[in-house]
């Protein structure tokens, strides 16, 4: 957090576009650590079929403060400069500091080496688990990305009527997100597959749902619904084969998030750059479909069961 702090107060004191760069370098240094430590820590206080839900508890807040930070952000940028959104987001990085050093519970240091740490980031079902999730991830953002142009040019919607309908699409996130925890504690197996289908169904679905305004609306609510509903159960999947020696791993899958996003991103670019912006999501199904044969690699078709310490160990080892 104090990365964060440090590179947030850069960004609001550069003298120049590179000096701005820099520290919104030093500030993304940050984010794939601070996840995984919270993911680990939350797991780690609550009982073992409660991961799904506590995994979903934490991600939900970026749901929460994407859909409050970038329109707060914008609106701040435009009335106070474009400095004043890294201060505030600076002063508020360092109360966040403070109230974590007051609330989190001390906790012993986990007696793993980083040898340990990179056996298990190296098992055959980690790996995996990481590829299913940079697979599975980057056909939401094919689509994603350019949803803004596929609904003013396609559907045909206004500038303020996109707005309303991304509003929409983030309070669904934050609700499919808190349902897949839910059912993660569930079934791990059967959470993670159903969440792909639905995601292939309505990304095949897109390109045809978006010559229509009613099912456009629909289509973009339940891709909505489902576009981080995949994060509880890939990340459940990664702590199930991580053993005691998570954090490493768990890392990894976020960056593997990050690295699904660009990818998807890009590959949604050079399909727009074609003239086929309508049928990004048939490119996204595709992806979530290879997600979904990915997840019968790693994933028996049986409930999720909370690991002993005994197989914690062995899975570990």
């Amino acid at each position: 957090m104090l990365l964060f702090a440090a590179g947030s107060a850069l960004s609001a004191l550069a003298p120049s576009f590179g000096m701005l760069l820099a520290g919104r370098v030093v500030s993304s240094l940050s984010h794939a650590a601070f996840l995984a430590l919270a993911l680990v820590m939350a797991t780690s206080v609550v009982p073992e079929h409660k991961t799904g839900s506590a995994i979903a508890t934490v991600t939900s807040g970026f749901t929460v403060a994407t859909l409050l930070g970038v329109p707060l952000g914008s609106l701040l940028g435009h009335t106070a400069g474009w400095r004043a959104p890294f201060a505030v987001l600076t002063a508020l990085t360092l109360a966040a500091v403070a109230l974590l050093a007051l609330v989190l519970p001390r906790q012993q240091a986990p007696a793993t080496s980083l040898r340990d740490e990179l056996r298990v980031v190296t098992r055959k079902p980690v790996l995996l688990a990481i590829a299913t999730t940079a697979v599975g991830f980057s056909g939401v953002a094919v689509v994603f990305t350019y949803v803004a142009p596929l609904l003013t040019r396609i559907a045909g919607f206004s500038p303020a009527a996109v707005s309303a309908l991304l509003l929409a699409y983030g309070a669904g996130s934050f609700l499919g997100n808190l349902a897949a925890g839910k059912l993660t504690d569930k079934s791990m197996s059967a959470t993670v597959r159903g969440v792909f289908g639905g995601l292939t169904g309505v990304l095949v679905a897109m390109p045809f749902a978006a010559a229509w305004q009613p099912t456009a609306v629909l289509a973009v609510l339940f891709l909505g619904l489902l576009a981080t509903a995949t994060i509880a159960p890939l990340q459940g999947l990664i702590l199930r084969h991580a053993g005691t020696a998570p954090t490493l791993a768990v890392s990894a899958n976020v960056g593997a998030f990050n690295l699904g996003a660009a990818a998807g991103s890009a590959l949604g670019g050079v399909i727009v750059a074609a003239g086929a912006l309508r049928w990004t999501g048939l490119a996204g199904a595709v992806l979530s479909l290879t997600g979904l044969g990915l997840t019968y690699l790693i994933l028996p078709r049986t409930p999720t069961a909370p690991l002993t310490n005994n197989a914690a160990v062995s899975t570990a080892a």
